[in-house]
């Protein structure tokens, strides 16, 4: 049963479990937001209209994630993988996410890579990668309904790209 202060956050209950799965051993707390830090940073390697690519603190990610239910409800989470870093205080884990779209009832799957860090036997730093374009197709006002401010997925899009050059660029440029 869920702890009556995480109500709210029910939509998210596979990829919490899923989450403490992959760090069984390495945290404390019975629920995945008792697993954070107070002063955990978060950081989002992905561009979403509305979505932060950096909060700071626990309750920070609690207040974003509470509208989470009005977009996606998740109804399960696997394919975990959990790698160890040479650092010991960093955990890598690999898992996919399944749920449904509120606003449309179409289906939701994607697929995210979280590079986490340890201190204390709580979570202080949480780098989260994912597909960017399943969710922004997912929650597109094409296939919700809704509507994002003008041009804010072409952004979007075009920022991503940058970022995709300027990563392949100063790879290239390491290699010759």
């Amino acid at each position: 049963m869920t702890d009556p202060k995480y109500a709210a956050f029910t939509a998210l209950d596979p990829f919490f479990r899923i989450s403490q799965q992959g760090l069984a051993g390495l945290v404390d707390g019975d629920h995945y937001f008792d697993t954070i830090a107070d002063v955990a940073v978060f950081e989002f390697r992905y561009i979403l209209p509305g979505w932060p690519q950096t909060l700071k603190g626990r309750e920070a990610l609690m207040a974003h994630y509470a509208g989470y239910v009005n977009n996606i409800v998740l109804h399960g989470a696997d394919s975990l993988v959990i790698h160890r870093s040479q650092d010991p205080r960093v955990v890598i884990i690999e898992y996919e996410v399944h749920g449904k779209v509120v606003a449309t009832g179409a289906s939701y799957h994607n697929r995210f890579i979280s590079v986490i860090t340890i201190e204390d036997r709580k979570i202080v730093h949480w780098r989260d990668y994912m597909d960017s374009l399943t969710a922004m197709t997912a929650l597109s006002p094409a296939s919700t309904g809704a509507s994002l401010p003008q041009g804010s997925l072409r952004r979007a899009t075009e920022l991503s790209a940058r970022r995709r050059r300027t990563r392949t660029h100063m790879s290239l440029r390491y290699l010759t």
